[in-house]
């Protein structure tokens, strides 16, 4: 069957309960996140450093919370992403990659640092504000008033436009496919 038009969205895969299933454990998620910040070719015992410094919060990280890590990753996480087709675990060389279905998980992977607002919640506070600004002009109240509805609308329309370009510049974009 033809897809049609050049934007299509990619069919997962990955079934939403696998993919729900990886995101749970916190170690998975943070292999994930490092994988897609370097977008190269990490080793286990990197990963594990930075894993455990994460979960220790010390820099370097304690020896036993590393070895830990470190085992946890060997013997159950890696193997489990390696064989959803998520990441490439290469267990003699010990090396680990991003594989084709990592894309699959990254687009229910915001990661929102704690005390911030995600790009959804920012669209959307951005938009309800344009709506309520646009009406408290429409009801009369005095300051927007005097202001050319056009004008206002315009500079709403801009602030979404910008962020936009601005998220689209600094965010790795996953969730809209083109089929070739």
């Amino acid at each position: 069957m033809n897809a049609g038009p050049a934007q299509t969205h990619r069919e997962s895969s990955l079934a939403e309960t696998e993919i729900h299933d990886v995101l749970r454990n916190d170690r998975r998620r943070l292999v994930l996140e490092r994988l897609a910040e370097t977008e190269e070719r990490q080793s286990v015992s990197d990963l594990a450093e930075y894993i455990a410094g994460v979960e220790s919060g010390e820099q370097p990280p304690p020896r036993n919370v590393r070895q830990s890590v470190y085992v946890s990753l060997h013997q159950t996480h890696l193997p489990k992403l390696d064989d959803l087709g998520i990441v490439t675990y290469d267990a003699n060389a010990k090396t680990v990659e991003r594989a084709e279905n990592a894309d699959d998980v990254a687009v229910y992977m915001e990661v929102v640092p704690k005390n911030a607002l995600s790009w959804a919640a920012y669209y959307f506070t951005v938009s309800l504000l344009g709506v309520l600004t646009l009406l408290a002009h429409r009801v009369g109240v005095p300051v927007l008033s005097g202001v050319d509805a056009t004008l206002l609308g315009g500079f709403l329309f801009s602030v979404i436009c910008v962020s936009a370009a601005y998220h689209h510049l600094t965010q790795r974009d996953t969730a809209l496919w083109l089929r070739n």
